[in-house]
């Protein structure tokens, strides 16, 4: 019976985790994956509940100037400049650098928060459950401080 309990606890650890990466993958690829992708600054004009918006200058002196959306973070409101990079094939725009990359990696901070208790309870790992709970706050905080 206790190998059934960990390897439900195990499962559902995983399943956390897996969720965590899937979730951040979305914006994380395009600021890990950057070189050769469309990058420049946004000078956000406005926001909405979800989105903000602005002018885009590229890096490129050649592209065309545009609007751009990105999604709306705590610290951008009018008149913030941010360096982005663009989505391929869209007008929306992935806040690039450090605070860009540790935001995209959010969900994955929380889903390692979230799994530290079924490994430390379930599995027993409380070493590893203290380490993942560290990671995942350490990208809460580096994310709070680079914003």
């Amino acid at each position: 019976m206790t190998h059934v309990r960990n390897a439900a606890m195990a499962l559902v650890a995983v399943l956390l985790v897996v969720a965590g990466v899937w979730a951040s993958w979305g914006a994380a690829q395009h600021v890990l994956l950057a070189k050769g992708r469309e990058h420049g600054t946004l000078t956000v004009a406005g926001c909405s509940e979800e989105r903000c918006s602005g002018s885009y200058v590229p890096d490129d002196p050649g592209a065309p100037r545009r609007t751009l959306a990105i999604g709306r973070s705590v610290a951008a409101g009018p008149g913030s400049v941010i360096p982005v990079v663009v989505k391929p094939g869209t007008d929306e725009g992935v806040r690039a650098g450090w605070g860009g990359g540790l935001h995209a990696w959010l969900p994955l901070g929380g889903a390692l928060v979230l799994a530290a208790p079924l490994v430390a309870g379930g599995l027993r790992l409380r070493r590893t459950a203290w380490s993942m709970a560290g990671a995942g706050a350490a990208v809460w905080v580096g994310a709070f401080l680079t914003l």
